[in-house]
């Protein structure tokens, strides 16, 4: 595929969920370093220490059998076949990190399900696709009946933040899909929701 791609477009895309049957596309995605730093999409599901210990192999193994499991984990973004970008979704009390965080305690008694994070391709960078990404989420949001949507995005303090830092989404990009900021935390990080 093309390394300077122009802006993509929601019908360039398919969003599949994550699960056993798919699971080497989701390998394919995060390559060799797991997403980011052998990551595996389990630093919200574990505790510092425990993603620490496992980290790369012991993540990877993890994941795979919360798949394994039938849990919801997210979806992933194929662009003509390819696995471009992925999406993690759950309900909230799925992911420890954020039922024991003072700063992301729930606001309210809802049963929500929480986007917490994202990993993009290196050649699919910049063109826009983390606002898609959202914008597949709520439409698989709406076909499982879920009700509420919850994010916890970082608010780029410059135009040249490192993607790393990215990895929870920006705020922008869920603005742009109808979410609302419910609660700022400080100048850097915001909760947002969908009443989808």
């Amino acid at each position: 595929m093309a390394t300077n791609l122009p802006a993509l477009t929601y019908n360039d895309l398919t969003f599949q969920e994550l699960t056993i049957s798919n699971w080497f596309q989701f390998e394919k995605l995060m390559g060799d370093k797991g997403g980011c730093g052998g990551c595996w999409c389990m630093a919200f599901r574990l505790s510092t220490k425990e993603f620490n210990e496992q980290k790369y192999e012991g993540n990877k193994s993890s994941m795979y059998s919360l798949v394994e499991e039938g849990r919801p984990i997210g979806i992933i973004a194929f662009c003509e076949d390819e696995p471009i970008g992925w999406i993690a979704l759950a309900p909230r009390e799925d992911y420890l990190k954020i039922e024991k965080s003072r700063s992301l305690k729930p606001i309210d008694d809802k049963p929500v399900w929480s986007i917490t994070c994202f990993f993009i391709g290196k050649e699919f960078r910049r063109v826009g696709l983390s606002k898609l990404l959202i914008k597949g989420a709520v439409d698989f949001a709406r076909y499982k009946g879920i009700k509420t949507l919850e994010a916890y995005p970082a608010i780029p303090y410059d135009n040249k933040v490192p993607a790393a830092f990215l990895w929870v989404g920006i705020l922008s990009a869920f603005l742009l899909n109808g979410f609302e900021v419910v609660k700022q935390n400080g100048k850097s990080r915001a909760i947002v929701r969908l009443d989808v």
